[in-house]
Order: structure tokens, then sequence, then C-alpha cells
């Protein structure tokens, strides 16, 4: 039968990595080998994904091949989601940054320092810049960076010898780098892009990269800083914004934290234009760049000992309505997605700081892999929840679904109907109770854990599927 010729997991390697030259025609072949194995059976360690001995030898033969550029594996990826993200009438983008912390007790392996140097740890710095639907869903990368850091400690500098540094001569350069390649990826598709960023991006070079994209952008302000107000006054924004009245309220379902209980906050919106005055440390030049600011604050539900939600943000979107400033926050709140990501690819869903890989290329080139699954986990996670009536046949095979029907069938309660063409919502549910999920004993919605654990269950019934097919049985 046709429907069995392909696995779900090579069909989706081929479409996140269609566009990966690397120079050679068999390691773009093995590139979809590994990648699809990895989508089969995530984990961090090379010998846990791949079982059999001639396919673990040759994924560590790719990985180690240092023909194998992974800056033209991100490349071609991040080319394949600023395609997707043209059917849009734009994306979200928020840019984070994180650390992979790898271990290296023989300190024979070349990565970098991670943390402070007293505390010795190893591993890869990581910039990112991820694609969001408007509804808020995974679309995948736009953007990942590596680097190294020193494993000792350079020359002590001032504050101002520090501050009066070039960009390229600090970490700043990889921001830019990332916003100024995610941006070029998105113009030569005819995308526009939202870039969210939190508030490290609250600085002068960031800014004006950010204003030089052309692309709608948000940033959480960092401190409160002097601005330049319509009426000419000069002061801080806070205390200026505070004497207007609140454009509206809004209500805001708080998540618990470590140090926030869950609650529905009561939240009021400020907004404001202003001009910013960014000075250059080294030459002190002032840039006026003009702004929106949106302040969203909560008023009279924070309880004792807490304190009030407050977010802060600045915007070269127009805003001039409630609905504008909504907007605005809401946007900020996805910046919170490629946090759920890292988590998704570093812990929940594929281990990735467990590899022992020894040679920071190949480390690479192994998260690069496991951050697109990482994604497409978030993304089936996220489709379920937003929306839950799109048939399954948009994210899985007809074989998937008829080894999901199958499997649920023999599983199901007395009263139960299964049908044979179960929505998004049904299929993730099916998967996450593959891999566990018992409901809401399991604390909400199906996780990237439980979702990445029933994959591979799947992943094994299908393969049961093809070998009954390809033995002449039913199927």
């Amino acid at each position: 039968m046709r429907i069995y010729a392909t696995r779900e997991s090579e069909l989706w390697a081929r479409r996140v990595f269609v566009d990966v030259r690397l120079g050679d025609r068999r390691n773009d072949m093995r590139l979809i080998a590994v990648a699809a194995g990895l989508c089969d059976r995530p984990g961090g360690k090379v010998s846990a994904v791949f079982r059999r001995t001639k396919d673990r030898e040759a994924a560590y033969d790719f990985l180690e091949n240092e023909h194998v550029s992974p800056e033209a594996i991100v490349e071609g990826m991040a080319e394949a989601t600023a395609k997707k993200a043209k059917e849009f009438p734009f994306v979200y983008v928020p840019v984070d940054g994180t650390s992979l912390s790898l271990t290296n007790r023989t300190k024979t392996k070349d990565f970098g320092r991670i943390g402070t140097h007293t505390a010795g740890a190893s591993g890869l710095k990581v910039l990112d810049a991820l694609a969001v639907d408007p509804q808020g869903v995974t679309l995948g990368w736009l953007d990942l960076r590596f680097w190294n850091r020193p494993t000792e400690p350079g020359p002590p500098m001032t504050t101002y010898e520090k501050q009066a540094r070039s960009p390229d001569d600090k970490e700043t350069r990889y921001w830019l780098q990332t916003i100024e390649a995610v941006a070029a990826r998105l113009d030569a598709q005819g995308a526009r892009g939202w870039f969210q960023i939190d508030s490290e991006g609250d600085a002068r070079d960031w800014l004006l990269k950010l204003h030089q994209t052309g692309h709608d952008w948000t940033v959480r302000n960092r401190k409160d800083r002097n601005a330049i107000f319509e009426n000419g006054d000069v002061g801080r924004l806070r205390a200026q914004l505070a004497t207007c009245p609140p454009q509206g309220h809004y209500e805001f379902e708080a998540q618990k934290t470590e140090k926030r209980s869950a609650r529905t906050a009561w939240m009021a919106i400020r907004v404001g234009r202003v001009d910013l005055p960014l000075r250059d440390q080294k030459t002190g030049r002032i840039t006026k760049m003009p702004v929106h600011v949106v302040w969203a604050r909560e008023e009279g539900t924070t309880p004792e000992g807490e304190e009030p939600l407050d977010w802060l943000l600045l915007t070269n979107r127009e805003v001039t309505t409630l609905e504008q400033a909504r907007a605005v926050v809401h946007g900020y709140a996805l910046r919170w997605r490629v946090e759920e990501c890292h988590k998704t690819w570093k812990s929940d869903g594929c281990n990735i700081e467990e590899t022992q890989l020894q040679s920071t290329h190949a480390v690479q080139i192994w998260a690069v892999l496991a951050a697109a699954v990482a994604a497409r986990i978030e993304r089936l996670k996220l489709l379920s929840r937003t929306q839950p009536e799109l048939p399954a046949s948009v994210e899985f095979t007809p074989i998937e679904v008829r080894a999901l029907v199958l499997l649920k069938r023999r599983n199901k309660k007395r009263a139960e109907v299964i049908g044979d063409n179960p929505t998004i919502r049904e299929a993730v549910l099916w998967v996450a109770e593959l891999g566990g999920y018992t409901g809401k004993s399991s604390g909400g919605p199906p996780g990237a854990l439980t979702i990445r654990r029933g994959l591979e269950a799947l992943n094994q019934a299908v393969e049961m599927l093809l070998a009954l097919a390809e033995a002449g049985g039913t199927g």
C-alpha cells in the first residue's frame, strides 16, 4: 500500500530540512536519516536514539564530519520556516538566549564556560529566534546561534571601558546578527515579523538594529529610563505615565510560579508616545528614537507579600486604542513560547544536555536537529489547545492516524465511539495517553513530556504496521 512507503518522521525531516545544502548529496541524505531517527525516538544520547549498530555508527560519522556545517543546517531550516511564515499576515518572533550545560569532567572537550568562572560549569551559549503564528502556535526556528565563552577570565575593565566597547567586541553582536539574519530571511520570502524581546534587549544597539529592520518589534523596558514626552516634558516613564488615566482594564489569568500565586489579576493599561534619548557611550552622541509605550500593571488583586504584575513595553507599533495596547501585551506574552521550546529541547522532550558527544562541532549539529524536534513537539501541543477541531491529518500521516485509531479502540472505555478521522485534539490526547497522560490527574492538558513519550510508542506501532504491510498483511 502506497501510504506505508515513507515514515512520517522522514516526511517531517524532508519538510524541515528541504532547503539545506551541505555540498555533498550523501550528506544531505544522511541529514534526513539522522533527523528522522531523532524524531522517532527523541533523546540526548546518540546511543539511546539509534539502537542498531549500523544506524548509530552512521549517525556518529555524520555528526563528526568536519565537512557538515551546522550553520548551513540552520540556514536551510530557517529558510523553510520563513516560507511557512509568509502564509500569515505576520509572525511573532520571540528572541531569547540560553545555555547548554554539557559534561566535561576530564576537561578534554572544547566546550566553553557557562555561568561564573568560580562555578566551573562548561557548555555552549545559545541565542535563537522562533516563529510563532498569530494564534500562538509554533512554526519553527528562524535562527540558532552557538558560541563558546572563554574558559579563563579576561583582564579587568572599568565600567566605562565595558560600556565603550564596540558591539563587535561584546556578546551583543550575536543578538544583532540574529535580528539581522531573521529580518533578511523573512524579507526574502515576503513575510513580516513582530520581534518579541525581554528586557536585555532594552539597549541602544538592540533598539537601533530593530528599527533598521523595518519589521515590528516589542521590547520590555529594563529600567525606568528617561524619555521625552509629546508635550516636551522630560521625565521617568513610569512617573509620567502614572499621571495619565488608564486606557482601560482587563483580566489576566496569572499562572503559579516560584514567585507568584495563581490568580485572576486586574490589569490597568496606560499608553503613550515618547522619544527615547539613546546615548552612545563611546562618542556621547544621542539619537532620539520615537516609540510607543504600553504599561500594564496589576491593581487591587496582588496578594500580600507579592509584587504586582508589571510590564512596561516599548514598541514601534502604533498604539492609540485599548485594542492596540492589548495586542502589544498579547504579543509579548507569546515570548514565553521560546522558553517553552527551550524546556522541551533541554529536558522534557529531547534531553539535549545529556549528550556525550566530544566536540563543539558535533554537539552543534545534534543540538540543531534536537531543536527542530522540540519545535515539532511544541507545535503538536499548541495546535491541540488552540485549534482543536482541525483534522489530525494536518500533522499526522494516514498510517499514524490508523495506528492511533487501532490503539485507542483496543484501550477505549466501554461507551466510547472511536471514529476513523479524529481531530488534532483527539489525536494528540491519544498520543499523550500512550506516553502516560492520565487526564485531569496529570495536572492539565497534555504536555511536552507525555507527547514525546507517546510519539515514541506511536512510532513502534507504525513500524509494526509497516512490517505487516511488507509481509503481505492487511495493516
